[in-house]
């Protein structure tokens, strides 16, 4: 199976990607891959994070390339392509931790300074 080149398929989809809330074309200099997965059976994924370089908003993409199809989702975001980059490996909550979350937020008061302290 042959190996997809990543960096082509961004500079590629550049052409075609804007900003969902300015509408202005993504500049590559601000678009960053975190992740890339290729699978045997020719599937491809990636997770990219890029800036507006118009209006300063982030978005983080789930491109998804199976054989010539090309699936794309965004997501608005607060993260920098660093945070983004470190919680990419992070494992998700489970049920319980969700659970214990949900908990403490029904109770918690707004006060972080005691919480953290």
């Amino acid at each position: 199976m042959r190996k997809i080149d990543f960096q082509r398929v961004i500079e590629w989809l550049s052409f075609a990607l804007k900003c969902p809330i300015c509408g202005y074309k993504y500049n590559l200099e601000h678009t960053k891959i975190i992740d890339t997965r290729q699978e045997d059976g020719g599937i491809a994924t990636l997770l990219v994070h890029s800036d507006c370089s118009q209006c300063k908003s982030a978005v983080v993409f789930g491109i998804s390339i199976n054989g010539g199809e090309i699936f794309s989702m965004s997501m608005l975001t607060d993260l920098t392509s660093g945070d983004t980059q470190k919680f990419s490996g992070k494992k998700p909550m489970d049920a319980a931790e969700i659970y214990e979350l949900h908990r403490f937020l029904a109770t918690f008061d707004g006060n972080f300074v005691k919480v953290l302290a």
